[in-house]
């Protein structure tokens, strides 16, 4: 690790990790870090994967205001970075309010079960990875249609539906969840880059319950869930 820039408020960290492997030839370099790539890709690769991992990286190393990037060639090796902007604080400036209980809150809830819909798969997986360090169980919908279809056959604790989704949208999704018995009062969680006033209304009218603008703070994430599973009716199956 070191410091590519520093202020008197904040720094840029530049992060790399190298290897002596097989190394990764020019063409497959450049598409490296897009959903579902491999540098091998064919059905008789050696090494696996799903092919996210990187993408992941870079969405997060760009979430915090940094990039990615690898260098390599066949037989010499790689060498994968990422940089990130940090502010820069002390234990001073840390709050004494309840967000520093949040992980202890989060094991109150641990094994609860969460309707994860977004049509997204790099989303969904960075959220998957959210919840479940928080302790929870997630189901995932690929669109409004999966997701209505989930909450026909299961009892979920919490649904994080994003607006936006083929075939059957978040807001119909959510009208559709809403007409059945069992989720007439469960916590619906728009999770969406449409911030405005109008989307947030046309979230309520639909019988959400609150609102997440992308991309998702995790402590934001984290204090959101919380508060609704608080909210939330106790099922008896993980009481």
């Amino acid at each position: 690790m070191n410091i590519e820039r520093e202020t008197p408020e904040a720094a840029r960290l530049r992060f790399e990790v190298r290897d002596t492997g097989i190394g990764i030839a020019a063409e497959p370099l450049k598409r490296l870090f897009g959903a579902f790539e491999q540098a091998d890709n064919s059905t008789t690769r050696k090494y696996g994967g799903t092919g996210l991992g990187l993408a992941i990286t870079r969405r997060l190393a760009e979430l915090m205001g940094g990039e990615v990037g690898v260098e390599s060639a066949p037989g010499a090796g790689s060498t994968f970075w990422f940089t990130v902007e940090l502010n820069k604080g002390s234990t001073a400036d840390m709050p004494l309010n309840s967000d520093s209980g949040l992980p202890a809150r989060s094991r109150d809830f641990a094994g609860a079960r969460i309707l994860l819909a977004d049509d997204e798969p790099i989303n969904r997986e960075i959220a998957r990875f959210q919840l479940e360090d928080l302790g929870m169980q997630v189901d995932e919908a690929e669109d409004g249609e999966e997701a209505v279809h989930l909450a026909t056959q299961n009892d979920y604790d919490v649904i994080l539906m994003d607006m936006q989704m083929p075939r059957t949208d978040g807001l119909d999704a959510t009208r559709r969840i809403r007409r059945l018995a069992r989720h007439a009062k469960t916590p619906i969680i728009a999770m969406t880059a449409n911030a405005f006033a109008e989307d947030r209304q046309r979230c309520t009218e639909a019988g959400m319950d609150d609102f997440l603008g992308k991309p998702v703070n995790p402590a934001i994430f984290a204090k959101i869930l919380l508060r609704w599973l608080a909210a939330a009716p106790v099922r008896t199956d993980r009481a």
